[in-house]
């Protein structure tokens, strides 16, 4: 969908509301409209009713006059309600253009240039012979209430049509535009305070999205994808918490440690009515059930991961083919289904009440299947599509939007621009301890900031988990400390600053999905530490460029 803001206008008259609707039905995905745009200068103040910037084209100022409107040679009229009153809508849009103009090029984030800049008319009741003309508004700078059903092509050619040498505006522009817009040079403020708003509107959206969940109540096999920041893991915990309220005996189950510690803390909080029977790893399931607990996971050797991988799954399924029927389940809720492998499926189906017909719950992203698994559950689920990005904010999401392999519709709210640092991968970690020091001393507190990496460990990483992964994983939720962490311990997580060290030598299988899953954790602020070229090499040239490196 095409860009607006604010996303909910409020308008004063209905053919505003019109024109806009209009708008954001034919306009496309990477043009950018906003209502109501106010601006200032040493003459007056003057407020546009749209701002219109198409890619490949440019930017046109939109006065809308609803009502009867008419010229009679000198000057413009409105009749409304059967009062008629003078205007100037070609002054009034005229004026406002070039004193928004001027403000978004003395913007020192705008690097376009002088690009293609226009205004127009739109009176959506009134109809305008073809001959009309007044020197300061020829037929072609109007569109009338007969050329409504081709709006953006009427006004798109206003802007091809200019004469000169002047370029078009293409998507970075039209971000700098954005960007423009909200602002500069203000007072500073509280980063936190900024992150803990687009969390609350977050917060809002994501519970909205829950209406989902009533929709499939009547289904009892449902695999819900969605890209990063879709609220995959909320609508989990939530039909989890919905299914054990209705007195179903409920599993909420993922793979990660870092996953479930959150899942974990999180269900504790519930009335007791509310918790799932069993919230935490599909490995520890297993043990549950008395199943061995297996080499330690730090142990990279080839036994080891041949228990995790294969042995340990087959002994979870000869248990969960024992469990007595107080033990069974009603239904799974599984987060980060990606994570699991073909022969994890099988002990987890074998511990339902009813294999054929109690309730599995699956939610996924293809796009973060970082490790070697190619599993899939081996039965028939309704699939549902989430495509809204609502955690991050548009900055980011605008980063890592051409990995995530879908269409997303960015929802989240604004924040500081993505920071590239560029540095050899040798160079990575300690760039990044930089970029650390230097968030604190902007008002970001430890507790906000994770430093992730894609290749080796942070030496404090290191450190910590020797004392053991439960001790490890409690520094995550300490307010003292910047938590370390690596992107393969990440998945399902986020922090509202996130510094990703890409600490890669040379790519490997899955680095593709090891920098959306980085560039994707930070909600409000992300900083990249890394080669350019392997960037290009791993995500392609269009995230090199969002992430500005070029």
């Amino acid at each position: 969908m095409v860009q607006t803001y604010p996303e909910n206008p409020r308008f004063a008259a209905s053919s505003e509301e019109k024109v806009w609707n209009l708008l954001t039905e034919q306009l496309l995905d990477q043009d950018l409209v906003v209502a109501g745009q106010r601006v200032t200068d040493h003459d007056k103040d003057h407020e546009i009713d749209f701002v219109v910037a198409i890619e490949g084209a440019g930017i046109v100022c939109v006065e809308v006059k609803g009502g009867t409107v008419w010229h009679d040679g000198e000057s413009w009229w409105q009749e409304r309600v059967g009062q008629p009153k003078q205007i100037d809508p070609v002054a009034q849009v005229r004026s406002g253009c070039y004193a928004l103009r001027e403000f978004v090029e003395s913007d020192p984030g705008w690097t376009q240039g002088r690009v293609r800049w226009d205004h127009v008319v739109v009176f959506p009741n009134t109809e305008f012979e073809p001959a009309f003309a007044v020197p300061d508004c020829p037929r072609w700078k109007v569109i009338d209430r007969n050329q409504l059903d081709h709006l953006m092509p009427l006004i798109r050619k206003v802007l091809l049509d200019k004469g000169g040498d002047l370029p078009v505006i293409d998507a970075a522009g039209i971000e700098q535009l954005r960007t423009a817009l909200g602002g500069r040079g203000l007072p500073q403020r509280d980063v936190v305070a900024r992150a803990l708003e687009n969390e609350d509107v977050a917060d809002s959206l994501t519970e909205h999205q829950a209406v989902i969940l009533g929709a499939i109540r009547s289904l009892h096999r449902v695999e819900i994808r969605g890209g990063a920041g879709s609220g995959k893991t909320f609508l989990a915990v939530e039909q989890a918490r919905r299914l054990a309220k209705s007195g179903l005996r409920v599993a909420l189950i993922c793979y990660s440690h870092g996953l479930a510690s959150y899942l974990e803390r999180l269900t504790a909080t519930w009335k007791r009515q509310e918790r799932p029977a069993y919230v935490g790893e599909f490995h520890d399931l297993g043990v549950q059930w008395g199943a061995p607990s297996g080499p330690d996971e730090l142990e990279r050797t080839k036994a080891a991961s041949e228990f995790w991988e294969h042995d340990l799954p087959r002994l979870m399924l000869e248990k969960a083919l024992e469990l007595p029927p107080g033990q069974r389940f009603d239904a799974i809720v599984v987060d980060e289904a990606q994570d699991f492998a073909d022969s994890w499926w099988r002990p987890l189906l074998a511990s339902l009440r009813d294999e054929d017909a109690s309730g599995i719950y699956v939610f996924s992203d293809e796009g973060q299947r970082v490790f070697d698994r190619q599993g899939s559950p081996p039965v028939p689920l309704v699939p549902l599509i989430l495509d809204h990005n609502l955690r991050n904010t548009k900055q980011i999401a605008e980063a890592f939007k051409p990995l995530v392999g879908q269409r997303m519709q960015l929802r989240g709210g604004d924040g500081p621009d993505v920071r590239f640092v560029q540095c050899a991968p040798e160079d990575a970690l300690g760039m990044a301890d930089d970029e650390v020091e230097a968030l604190m001393e902007q008002g970001w507190r430890a507790e906000d900031i994770a430093l992730l990496t894609t290749g080796s460990r942070h030496p404090e990483q290191v450190e910590r988990q020797n004392e053991g992964n439960k001790s490890y994983w409690a520094t995550f939720w300490d307010t003292e400390q910047v938590f370390y962490g690596h992107v393969l311990g990440f998945k399902g997580l986020e922090r509202r600053v996130v510094v990703l060290a890409l600490n890669e030598s040379k790519p490997r299988d899955r680095s593709r999905e090891r920098l959306y899953v980085g560039l994707s954790r930070a909600r409000d602020q992300l900083v990249v530490c890394g080669d350019p070229e392997f960037v290009r090499e791993v995500g392609g040239g269009e995230v090199v460029r969002r992430l500005g490196m070029v």
